[in-house]
């Protein structure tokens, strides 16, 4: 009998870079769920509807992904592996369409603007934002547009039967995407490990302090006591609390290590709340 196929849910079409990093994290035979919507994502996977989900979370040039951020407080949604991808942009059109012809480039704002320098020497080009970089490609084809390209992956290229007519036209090279993978609590239970493999895991986490003076010294003291290694902070505000802020943080180690299962009482005892995220595999 064969194995089911694990149903991931992504935002965006097939195609999509997230699409990559869930084939990257749960392998390459997986089905993919598009979503229009963050939120649908996270409403798939919680819903039953998917048996997995896979998110960006932040971008090495445009920072983080705050709505996802608040997803991941909103959602009992274990983080349950990360991985990165190099965000490759190409300017793809249907087969026939040569670049002499293009007059629009369509796809998604932040990718239109990661590739200011091509639209700079080809200023013929006019920008034309798009809900997706994926999608651009799909509507494109499907349309039969004789004088319009889309900004995407070379998978997205694949996938709507296009063609690539300029690889890599991304300003910065450096520009790389980290993503999520999420599971259901039943099914992203922390695997323990050796004290020795610790430093391969990383946990993540938010909590928040009561607004005093030295209230996040002490809540960041609770762990830099125990030696962890803190790898990103992040402050979104707390909603209904003006002026007040929850903290996502990240650091390295197994929650079941006793440094860490220390640092996490002491922080408990500080915070007003506090709610570990994730336990998974350092995908860097």
């Amino acid at each position: 009998m064969k194995r089911a196929r694990l149903r991931v849910a992504i935002q965006g079409e097939r195609g999509a870079f997230s699409e990559q990093a869930a084939r990257q994290l749960l392998g390459r035979r997986v089905e993919i769920y598009p979503c229009e919507r963050f939120e649908d994502v996270f409403l798939a996977l919680d819903g039953k509807k998917v048996n997995a989900a896979v998110i960006p979370i932040e971008n090495t040039l445009h920072g983080s992904v705050h709505e996802n951020y608040d997803h991941l407080l909103h959602f009992d949604l274990p983080i349950a592996g990360e991985t990165s991808v190099r965000i490759v942009h190409n300017l793809i059109a249907p087969h026939g369409v040569p670049f002499n012809k293009i007059k629009r480039v369509f796809s998604h704002p932040v990718a239109l603007n990661q590739c200011l320098d091509f639209f700079a020497r080809n200023r013929q080009l006019e920008r034309v934002p798009f809900y997706d970089t994926a999608g651009s490609v799909k509507m494109i084809v499907a349309e039969g547009l004789k004088d319009a390209a889309a900004i995407a992956s070379a998978g997205a290229a694949e996938i709507y039967g296009a063609k690539i007519l300029r690889r890599s036209i991304e300003d910065d090279r450096q520009n790389f995407t980290r993503f999520f993978a999420l599971r259901r609590p039943r099914d992203a239970r922390p695997v323990r490990v050796s004290p020795a493999k610790s430093d391969r895991w990383k946990t993540s986490l938010v909590f928040s302090t009561r607004n005093v003076p030295g209230a996040l010294f002490r809540s960041l003291s609770a762990l830099s006591l125990r030696d962890l290694n803190l790898t990103k902070i992040e402050s979104r505000p707390l909603r209904g609390k003006p002026w007040e802020y929850m903290f996502y943080l990240d650091f390295i180690g197994h929650v079941d290590q006793p440094a860490s299962r220390h640092a996490l009482g002491h922080l408990c005892e500080l915070a007003d709340l506090l709610r570990v995220l994730g336990c998974y595999p350092r995908g860097d």
